[in-house]
């Protein structure tokens, strides 16, 4: 008898309908499953045989072969396991009148016959729902990741058991309740907050800067004058994620297994990487099933590379084709699959090996040869793609032990939400200033006579590249937006300008 019912399989975030059929015949007994399956799609018929034995269920002693059609799609993972064995125990005729039609089976089996959580399920959720599947039986686990998807009924249950009651009606369950994101999203915290920092006006300032147009920066100064914590409250100044940006991200950290208990993410990602990441752990990828990598974990949020002359050259160089196209290819023997990396780059580091070269409190010990070297380990157009660099000296005691911080995050956040409403209303959409493209440059920064001149002495005498001046003009394009100055006046020229301290060190 041959019983058919439909799973899912991803290809990055990209689901695809998958037909599994099981046909039971007679013959010796056997089981063989074909369609392309990995090592963990073949353990299957283990896992698969225990669980229904100890689900007091009876698995056939025949003949039996199942096919997961499209059979030039590679099937990757545990999550075929139930729907294997819905097709099996259908096929043998234990799920009489069982109502598989239109429902989409996700679920790895456990010996004992309960159902595991799996990665991957809120985007086969959406792609089903893109594809007109509105039913789906998923493990128990992954209910809350599905509880915000509107217009589906999603059934979540615990073991086999309950899946072939609910199948074939002998006993009814309730779909998973839908969850508000906006609840769930109004008790997140981040751990930090601006008015922490004690004094650093000029960073704090170019980071209130960055987050407004979206622009990288990088923070250079001595050991322990809160490079890191700086770092740690950008996300705290930036605009709550929406729902529809929260949905983006949460697919990406589902596909990687790494959702927290409320199943979304409901504040910007803050990923840090250590600096003996590897080019793969940076970028995604794998053997079989391709992963994302930190620079699409931190889409929508920000990557903070502490220390960056001290990551691999291969590693930070994978980095400017993601800066500049806000998506990520990541291409195997078995295939392309492209990530969406739309972050802030954040990075830090020292300015030189003993970590003092420019401090007003401590001598460098360096000599211009090791800062040269020290330095060269970042490259020019890597650094053409930062927009501001900054640099961050040391604190003083009275700084430290005043009993009062700057202002608040919530109090910046404000001027920057103000800023970004200007760049959504000039664009018509939710790009930023450091996404303009010359084209946009051209319409929406026009230059005065007097910024001309000033932008051409700044070109000439720090040797920019074409890339440097248009970074200079979206920074300058920030600036004003937080004026709320309708042009770009020579101040806010001079201003961007003054970001670019290593075109001014090396030059």
């Amino acid at each position: 008898m041959l019983a058919k019912v439909t799973s899912f399989a991803l290809s990055g975030l990209d689901g695809v309908p998958v037909e599994v059929e099981a046909d039971i015949g007679r013959g010796m007994t056997a089981f063989r499953l074909v369609g392309l399956p990995d090592a963990a799609v073949r353990e299957s018929g283990e896992r698969i045989t225990s669980a229904v034995r100890n689900s007091l269920m009876h698995f056939p002693v025949n003949r039996i072969t199942v096919n997961l059609a499209p059979a030039d799609i590679r099937k990757e993972g545990s999550h075929y396991d139930l729907p294997i064995a819905v097709a099996i125990l259908k096929a043998s005729g234990q799920l009489a009148g069982a109502d598989t039609d239109g429902t989409v089976i996700i679920g790895e089996l456990a010996l004992d016959g309960s159902i595991r959580a799996v990665s991957g399920i809120l985007p086969v959720l959406i792609s089903a729902k893109k594809r007109g599947y509105r039913r789906f039986l998923i493990p128990a686990g992954n209910a809350n990741e599905a509880a915000y998807i509107e217009g589906i009924e999603v059934y979540a249950l615990p073991g086999l058991k309950e899946a072939a009651a609910f199948l074939t009606g002998a006993e009814s369950f309730s779909p998973v309740p839908a969850k508000s994101f906006a609840d769930v999203q109004r008790s997140a915290r981040y751990g930090t907050d601006m008015s922490l920092v004690r004094g650093q006006l000029i960073a704090r300032r170019a980071l209130e800067i960055a987050v407004a147009g979206g622009h990288n920066i990088l923070l250079s100064g001595p050991p322990g004058a809160g490079k890191t914590m700086l770092a740690r409250c950008m996300p705290t100044i930036m605009p709550d994620l929406t729902f529809e940006e929260a949905l983006e991200v949460t697919q990406i950290h589902s596909v990687a297994g790494e959702l927290n208990e409320d199943g979304i993410i409901s504040l910007r990602p803050f990923r840090t990487p250590h600096h003996t990441a590897t080019t793969v752990s940076l970028c995604g990828g794998g053997n079989a099933r391709i992963r994302p990598g930190e620079i699409s974990k931190a889409h929508k949020g920000v990557l903070f590379l502490d220390e960056l002359p001290e990551y691999s050259r291969t590693a930070l160089e994978s980095l400017r084709q993601p800066l500049e196209d806000r998506a990520i290819t990541v291409t195997r023997a078995g295939g392309a699959v492209t990530f969406p990396a739309d972050f802030m780059l954040c990075a830090s580091m020292n300015p030189c090996p003993c970590g003092n070269y420019g401090s007003s409190y401590r001598q460098c010990t360096c000599t211009p040869a090791q800062i040269r070297r020290y330095r060269a380990k970042i490259s020019g157009p890597l650094l053409d793609r930062i927009d501001l660099q900054v640099e961050v000296d040391g604190v003083t005691y009275d700084e430290l032990a005043a009993a009062e911080g700057g202002e608040s995050s919530a109090e910046i956040k404000k001027r920057v939400e103000r800023a970004r409403a200007i760049q959504r209303e000039r664009f018509g959409g939710p790009a930023t200033n450091a996404n303009m493209s010359e084209a946009d440059i051209k319409k929406y920064c026009r230059l005065s006579a007097g910024c001309e001149r000033i932008l051409r002495d700044a070109f000439e005498r720090l040797s920019l590249s074409a890339r440097a001046r248009s970074r200079i003009i979206k920074v300058a394009r920030t600036i004003a937006d937080l004026d709320f100055s309708a042009d770009i006046a020579p101040e806010h020229i001079l201003e961007a300008a003054s970001y670019r301290n290593f075109d001014t060190e090396e030059k």
